[in-house]
């Protein structure tokens, strides 16, 4: 079985922050969010190729009408940038909330990722 990057990284980074005696001052916090970031932009531009080629549909009912155009992965950006920046602020008063949130979200979306990849292989073969 291939075990995918963003698999690797998640778990290597919960690793480290669970085993972290001081979860509140810890540096791996910027690279859990890089990791999400990057996520939420594969996200968009695997679902934006899948939708563009008739492989796939958009599942947020609020992107779907943006999902044809070229507006949309800016908006999958600037929503990601906006999520890791309210994620930032969070975790500068209550930083088991936001590493624990943002853990959560990693997760969440390196299933989603994989579940993309994996319509994309089924389409296509």
């Amino acid at each position: 079985m291939r075990v995918g990057l963003s698999f690797i990284l998640t778990h290597l980074l919960i690793g480290k922050l669970l085993e972290s005696k001081s979860i509140v001052r810890t540096r791996e916090f910027p690279c859990l969010l890089g990791v999400l970031f990057a996520l939420v932009v594969a996200d968009g531009v695997i679902t934006q190729y899948l939708v563009m080629n008739n492989l796939g549909i958009e599942g947020n009912p609020f992107l779907t009408a943006w999902v044809d155009q070229d507006k949309f992965l800016y908006v999958k950006i600037l929503g990601a940038l906006f999520s890791v920046f309210i994620l930032w602020d969070i975790h500068k008063r209550w930083s088991r909330l936001a590493i624990s949130a943002s853990i959560l979200f990693v997760i969440v979306y390196t299933c989603i990722v994989y579940w993309n990849i994996g319509m994309f292989i089924t389409q296509r073969v």
